[in-house]
């Protein structure tokens, strides 16, 4: 530990004083420091670098003495003895009464002095009566002077201070407010210590969640650490000692994260994630990550917080808010209701009987008046958690009941999450403890893995419920005439559980939920379509975002997979449920209607409707007809548009589509100057906008640096060439903002973009043969998990086309300088379908181009895409 500051330097000159004494204090923390590196105390740095704060405050005192009888304490963390590395020194500055003019000033010079020596002081100056005011309208600002410690000044006023305080403390009062407070912490935080990025100080299972019990046990007289807090029956031994453990662990999390940032951290990014789990000394594993490695650990910790946390409070509650008088319910011979919570009669029930560990999430289901668990009851079931062995797992009994919670008509989302958290559905399902707190690099889950498939469990759940029927409607009609909704639960279990261990999850997740079926004696048509939907579980998405649903072939094709329509409507719920269980970034509007119309193409397909192009297109031109005469245009109006347009431009374009396009182009069909139309999208998100101009090489590459311009991100865009020579391009585009805020853009958009395809040579960045500064910018998570490359180079079926997928991540301006790769190589541009999930885009093109049709100029145009993408 370092040596007290010497009096020598204070006697500096007055000028090398200031100086001297940060000096003194940098050179203490790096010898403070140095020794923590050594043996890794956590309590041990925290308490050297609060003693060294503190000595320094005294010395400079000298200097700067403190107003006539006032006190000197610290608050807040500083207050209870720990001071991490670059933290805030909280000060309270106690008089006796409001400050005279001379008072402000001597204060003023301490508070500067404290910033010249290199300190980052918090103060407030206040009277104890001020102190109890605010403490009253603030139960922040009561915690942090619950935790005031002397440094200096007046002992006599600081017993004042500390004498009003116990006086004024309300145990119950403050019980509820730090309830509400950490409460409101855990809204912030959406509830889940399974952040990808959490705050391990204030995320739910962090730092904070400690100190909040340690806070309230204190103010209630349990105790004031953890060993006293167990001493007061709050907390077995076994616990305390697990509490103690994560706190130390969660202490050193955060002053490593302050070493290696040299700030005040306190979340661990992306970018701070792999160099903190070098710190740790942890190497890749398999198929994982360090830093896949080092989260998980935290994660589990962060879990067993939450555990405990959740027990604490209740049994907190039970000694603040006795009732005595109030008598137990039974429920049956093993379980009753006490206070509103399921308890159980005996203390060892679950030892003596483990298959109680499953049926009391049962109970739970089929009892609604039942509002939680008791603390007995949570603390109990956490503690047999490792009655749950290879045995339990065989006991037909116990396979029963898991299957029953998949079968009950309420609570199974609050079971199986209840159950996860108490470690009893990790247990149960073995495969799942695999993916407890496991992240995924993929850069569009924005939960972990367990979390996100307790997300889709959720998601299928709310199909089923009519107050959110409205949200989903065609999901909520179909899952109503659904047989079996508990398959497509048990689907969501198994869909992802073999994430994270290198080859295909899918296949790998087929065999897991082949496997349970077999040990839980599922039929064989249930059994076929749990296997089924895991297998398949990517196959709509991919389709409906990268195939083009106008072509039969490709309706048929799918609905020869998908076999029959409760498999169909099976895996539409499921993919529905699965992409909305992602990320908020993912879903949208578009994305829902390409699923939509897939699954309703190949529901027909799979009644017998066999697509006929011809029925299709002359069905589309009528229905478009008749929106034209509503409109108010003659009978032949159309005729001269729609002879340029060929069979493909009509199977690709919904009637209501062609009917706009046609009102606006019907009497501009030779138009010199461009055409640019835009309105709100039909399908309720972004903008849909129709370009039509006399075709030219780089058309599609302009479009697309001015949408970068714009920040549109580009969803669909559907490329035509008339047969006279001009181009008929539509483009589905996000917005950022309020569909108010879209809707002004609408009149942006149009004579912006006109006058940009006006000038093709005047536009400059748009011109082919010019470099365009695009500054792509990536977010962090994709800097920190790159995604590599790729594309796939096919020709399509038909032998006339060829298809071109790419994946990448994402960033400004990816699309535009694909887009100038097609002009360089003479790549004609048919129609594009863009996929972007979260930070990762996987877009298809259908093109063609003399380029194609030699090897060696083919790799040279792959070699450019590539280049592109980096």
């Amino acid at each position: 530990m370092s040596a007290p500051l010497s009096a020598a330097t204070l006697t500096s000159p007055a000028l090398n004083e200031l100086q001297g004494l940060r000096n003194a204090m940098r050179a203490a923390r790096e010898r403070a420091i140095a020794t923590y590196r050594e043996n890794l105390r956590a309590d041990g740095l925290l308490t050297e670098l609060r003693r060294i704060v503190d000595r320094t405050l005294v010395a400079l005192l000298e200097r700067h003495p403190l107003p006539e009888g006032a006190t000197l304490a610290a608050v807040g963390g500083y207050g209870r003895g720990e001071l991490y590395p670059y933290s805030d020194v909280d000060v309270l500055v106690l008089l006796r009464q409001p400050p005279g003019a001379e008072d402000e000033a001597r204060i003023g010079a301490l508070i500067t002095a404290l910033w010249d020596i290199g300190l980052e002081p918090g103060h407030s100056v206040r009277t104890v009566e001020e102190c109890m005011a605010e403490a009253a309208r603030d139960i922040t600002v009561e915690t942090a002077l619950l935790e005031a410690r002397y440094l200096a000044g007046s002992r006599t006023l600081m017993r004042q201070f500390e004498t009003a305080m116990r006086g004024r403390l309300d145990k119950r009062a403050f019980f509820h407010d730090k309830q509400l407070e950490m409460q409101q912490r855990h809204t912030k935080y959406n509830y889940t210590p399974y952040a990808l990025e959490p705050n391990c100080k204030e995320s739910p299972g962090g730092l904070r969640d400690l100190q909040v019990i340690l806070w309230m046990a204190r103010a209630a007289g349990f105790g004031k650490t953890w060993a006293q807090v167990a001493r007061a029956g709050l907390l077995t031994a076994d616990e305390a000692r697990h509490l103690r453990r994560a706190e130390q662990a969660f202490k050193r999390l955060r002053i490593e994260l302050h070493l290696l940032t040299g700030r005040r951290e306190d979340r661990l990014v992306f970018d701070i994630q792999p160099a903190m789990a070098k710190v740790y000394g942890i190497e890749a594993g398999g198929a994982r990550r360090p830093s896949e490695m080092l989260m998980q650990r935290y994660y589990w910790a962060a879990k067993l917080v939450t555990q405990l946390n959740t027990i604490l409070v209740q049994n907190l509650e039970e000694r603040l808010f006795a009732r005595p008088g109030e008598e137990a319910q039974p429920i049956d011979e093993d379980f009753r209701s006490l206070h509103e919570r399921l308890d159980m009669y005996r203390d060892d029930a679950f030892e003596r009987n483990p298959t109680l560990l499953l049926r009391a999430f049962l109970v739970m289901q089929q009892q609604p008046a039942l509002k939680g668990m008791s603390a007995r009851m949570l603390r109990a079931i956490w503690h047999a958690r490792r009655r749950i062995d290879a045995q339990f797992r065989r006991n037909p009994v116990n396979r029963h009941l898991f299957l029953s919670i998949l079968q009950q008509q309420r609570g199974i989302v609050h079971e199986l999450r209840r159950m996860n958290e108490l470690s009893i559905l990790p247990r149960y399902l073995l495969p799942f403890r695999r993916i407890v707190g496991q992240m995924q690099h993929d850069l569009f889950h924005a939960y972990t893995v367990d979390q996100h498939i307790l997300m889709v469990v959720r998601n299928l759940r709310r199909f089923t419920m009519p107050e959110h029927a409205h949200e989903y409607p065609l999901c909520s009609q179909l899952i109503a005439n659904f047989d079996g909704h508990w398959i497509l639960y048990a689907a969501a279990l198994f869909h992802d559980i073999a994430k994270g261990r290198g080859g295909d999850h899918s296949e790998l997740g087929a065999a897991e939920a082949r496997k349970f079926a077999r040990e839980h004696g599922l039929a064989k048509d249930d059994a076929a379509l749990l296997e089924f939907l895991v297998r398949q579980h990517l196959t709509l998405s991919s389709v409906a975002q990268k195939k083009d649903l106008s072509d039969p072939q490709v309706i048929q094709e799918f609905a020869a997979l998908m076999g029959d329509t409760r498999h169909l409507t099976a895996l539409y719920l499921l993919t529905v449920a699965d992409i909305r269980g992602t990320s908020p970034k993912v879903w949208n509007a578009w994305k829902g209607k390409l699923l939509e119309d897939l699954f309703v193409k190949t529901r027909r397909a799979l009644g017998g409707e066999i697509p006929d192009s011809r029925a299709i297109l002359e069905n589309r031109k009528e229905e478009a007809l008749g929106a034209l005469r509503l409109a108010g245009l003659t009978e032949d109006a159309h005729e001269a548009l729609w002879k340029q347009l060929d069979v493909a431009y009509f199977l690709r374009h919904e009637a209501p589509e062609i009917a706009w396009q046609t009102r606006h182009l019907y009497n501009k069909v030779n138009s010199e100057t461009p055409i640019v139309r835009a309105r709100l999208a039909p399908i309720g998100e972004g903008l849909q906008i129709v370009v039509y101009v006399k075709d030219q090489p780089d058309l599609f590459a302009r479009i697309c640096g001015y949408f970068d311009e714009r920040h549109l991100s580009i969803q669909d865009a559907r490329i035509h060439t008339t047969r006279h020579g001009w181009a008929l391009d539509s483009f589905i585009v996000l917005a950022q903002g309020t569909p108010s805020e879209q809707r002004s853009l609408l009149s942006l958009v149009e004579p912006e973009l006109t006058q940009r395809l006006a000038a093709p040579h005047a536009a400059g960045p748009a011109s082919a043969g010019e470099t365009v500064p695009l500054g792509p910018r990536q977010s962090r998570q994709s800097r920190m998990f790159p995604i590599t490359p790729a594309i796939e180079l096919r020709p399509d079926e038909r032998g006339q086309s060829w298809i071109l997928s790419v994946t990448a991540s994402d960033r400004t301006g990816l699309l535009h300088a694909l887009a100038r790769t097609f002009v360089k190589h003479g790549i004609n541009l048919k129609t594009a379908k863009v996929m972007t999930l979260g930070e990762r885009v996987e877009d298809t093109f259908l093109i063609d181009g003399d380029t194609l049709n030699n090897a060696r100029s083919q790799i040279q145009f792959e070699q450019d895409l590539l280049e592109a993408l980096q």
